[in-house]
């Protein structure tokens, strides 16, 4: 490190020093190199952006640190910086209050894709337009991949790196193993073995009675603790890797022009609430010796995993929410909440945390979603936000190395929402070739078709487009020579492919009936074959759209609806900032009842308000003389209500692209079936008799 070492030279006696023993073994040393989460000389460092999205536009605008900036999305906002603050301005407030309370605020709206546009950007009016616009995060994960390089560049290289990225803005390092290198630089008595070789004797007292912190702020030590006492190693351990965080954030700073906040702790329940202790620009350092202390004045709701039902349990239970009551409690009373539910509170109230800093915190899923507001209720419509979720994702995709074949999703999944039904399609996404945004969105709308043939598609008030299933490439890739297979494997395999072709040429012969009963247990097009219920139209036509005279329960006994509360995820898929609030999830509602016929009443006069409320493409009754308020489809031979026509065109495209696509897969099917067969492998020649060759000529020297 460049920094001076983080001690001054004792002042004791040598011989005093030698005699004084420490608290920890060469056990606990050995252990800090190997990321041991149960070593007490564990170093665990957090980073956390201050205000990120708030610095992430005063960096762009290139506006001085001092100016009162706030982050608008709509008509909130969701990220405010400290001079904004100090005005009195929260993130519950509208921005015509914030401006109130400021004048001198600059508001910046995010960025965001507007309806039909091929990439995001920064539009003045974006506020005033929710319903033709959707908000982007590409700039703010931009810089938050900016911080991480420069976090990274400053620590060891190598795979011994501990980083994790928690969040768009907040980082934790296991700074154990380079504490540990670092400690055994500066004191070489610490780099012998252990006395009668036993890892369980004590080491020597560091000879230090004091240590440099330069300004970090030192949490005040529990009661009978002084500072007057001279440190031991697990003091000298934090004090290196408060040095270490010093650094990163400094260069940071230097670099990127960011400011942010640290803390250093034995794990990373104590490092993150240490990070926040005294933001912004600051860092906290919390010893062993301090633990009780700093704990004591926090309130539990604060730490991760007690702020939410759980969190509210122990409130109601104990009537208080401060950890200092809460230590009070013997564990007896604890395990009320059941007995791994108690242990586990007792012992995280006493600063116990043996979670580990996971190096790859690899994503599960990508999700891009737009509430509409008002609905939309045609298929172009729906396509033009499609292209936007496509694009959307794909730059996440290929930030996760998708075109360097390093990670690559195996499912996309399309979410529809109409009034207070839910439905979802799934499809693979083809692995053999690269992905690309065109793959993405060619996908997406033939999921939109599906949904738009199974009817009751509008109006619809939310889209989500996802992809999951990710999984990492095949390591240690051979050269082509590693996958030729020679001898009796080769005619094995030889074997096994004829047999192949033998089956799917038996199965192209069948009777076409039998045949389509096969393709649609296996192929594609059961994605597109549209379950229509049984139904008579004017024209006899079976495939004609769905009839709503028919029976409600036969209507809807092909859908599983799943409802949910209206939620804008505009802003809420990759963030855990402190600046932006999250609305809370709810949980699934059971389906409406709905409202049955009377079976004694004819489907022809079931009065209009009996009748089921359906916005698929509906038949009039056949009696109905067509009038200036319907139309007749020449196509299917049936009479709509004319505020149904465009509906009704959208059903006519979702069908022919699937037909489409049926077709596709007889053409290829016939030519599976035409194709020339397989060369024949001639025989082996045989032997005729020991050491003599097939050919009957016998070998002689010439």
């Amino acid at each position: 490190m460049s920094s001076p070492p983080p001690f001054l030279p004792s002042s004791a006696p040598s011989s005093a020093a030698g005699r004084r023993k420490s608290a920890f073994t060469y056990k606990h040393l050995a252990q800090l190199a190997s990321y041991s989460p149960t070593t007490p000389l564990r170093v665990i460092a957090h980073v956390d952006l201050d205000a990120f999205y708030a610095q992430c536009e005063q960096v762009r605008l290139h506006l001085p640190a001092s100016t009162p900036l706030a982050v608008q999305q709509w008509q909130g906002l969701i990220a405010i910086n400290y001079p904004a603050r100090a005005f009195g301005l929260g993130r519950h407030i509208t921005a015509t209050e914030a401006q109130k309370l400021c004048p001198a605020l600059v508001m910046q709206h995010v960025a965001t894709w507007r309806e039909g546009d091929a990439t995001w950007a920064y539009h003045a009016d974006a506020a005033a337009h929710i319903a033709t616009h959707k908000v982007s995060l590409d700039p703010y994960r931009r810089e938050s991949r900016k911080i991480l390089g420069v976090i990274k560049s400053v620590l060891p290289a190598g795979a011994g790196q501990r980083v994790e990225k928690a969040s768009v803005d907040e980082v934790f390092m296991d700074l154990s193993a380079q504490v540990h290198g670092i400690l055994l630089e500066r004191y070489p008595e610490l780099r012998g073995p252990p006395p009668y070789d036993d890892p369980a004797e004590l080491l020597p007292r560091p000879p230090t009675t004091a240590l440099e912190w330069r300004g970090d702020a030192l949490v005040d030590l529990e009661r009978g603790e002084a500072e007057e006492e001279d440190p031991d190693w697990d003091d000298v351990a934090i004090c290196v890797g408060s040095e270490i965080v010093r650094d990163v954030r400094a260069r940071v700073w230097e670099e990127l022009r960011y400011t942010c906040s640290g803390g250093v702790a034995r794990n990373k329940m104590l490092a993150k609430l240490g990070s926040g202790h005294k933001k912004p620009n600051a860092q906290t350092v919390v010893r062993n010796r301090a633990v009780g202390h700093f704990l004591s004045e926090f309130k539990f709701t604060k730490i991760r995993n007690l702020g939410g039902k759980l969190g509210d349990e122990v409130v109601a239970m104990f009537n208080t929410d401060a950890v200092g009551d809460l230590l009070k409690q013997p564990l007896e009373q604890l395990m009320r909440l059941g007995d791994d539910t108690g242990s586990w509170l007792y012992g995280i109230i006493r600063g116990e945390d043996n979670s580990e800093v996971n190096p790859r915190t690899q994503i599960k899923s990508m999700l891009s979603a737009k509430s509409f507001r008002p609905a939309i209720n045609d298929f172009e419509q729906g396509v033009r936000w499609l292209r936007i979720f496509a694009a959307d994702i794909f730059s996440r995709c290929v930030e996760e190395g998708v075109l360097e074949n390093k990670r690559k999703p195996k499912t996309i999944n399309l979410h529809h929402r109409q009034g207070r039904q839910t439905r979802s399609k799934q499809a693979p996404i083809p692995q053999g070739k690269t992905l690309t945004e065109q793959i993405l969105f060619d996908l997406a709308k033939s999921l939109f078709a599906q949904i738009i043939v199974d009817g009751r598609a509008w109006p619809c008030i939310n889209l989500s487009l996802s992809v999951g299933g990710w999984e990492d490439s095949v390591a240690n890739n051979k050269g082509i020579s590693g996958f030729l297979v020679r001898g009796e494997e080769a005619k094995a395999l030889r074997e096994s492919e004829r047999q192949s072709d033998a089956a799917v040429e038996r199965r192209d012969e069948r009777p076409p009936e039998k045949r389509r009963k096969l393709e649609n247990g296996r192929s594609i097009q059961k994605f597109f074959t549209p379950r229509l219920p049984n139904h008579t139209s004017t024209s006899g036509d079976a495939d004609a759209p769905p009839n709503p005279n028919r029976s409600p329960e036969r209507q809807d006994s092909r859908e599983q609806e799943m409802f949910d509360d209206d939620l804008d995820l505009d802003h809420q898929l990759d963030s855990d900032d402190d600046d932006v609030q999250y609305p809370p999830l709810s949980p699934s509602r059971p389906s409406t009842p709905k409202t049955h016929l009377n079976d004694d009443t004819p489907p022809d006069l079931t009065p209009p308000s009996a009748q089921p409320q359906s916005h698929s493409p509906r038949t009039l009754p056949h009696h109905v003389q067509q009038t200036l308020d319907t139309f007749f489809c020449s196509r299917c031979s049936t009479t709509f209500l004319a505020a149904e026509k465009t509906e009704h065109a959208d059903w006519h495209f979702a069908k022919d692209l699937a037909k489409d696509l049926q077709a596709q897969e007889r053409a290829d099917a016939e030519r599976r079936r035409t194709r020339a067969p397989s060369k024949p492998v001639p025989p082996k020649p045989q032997s005729r008799g020991r050491g003599r060759p097939a050919g009957g000529g016998g070998s002689g020297s010439g």
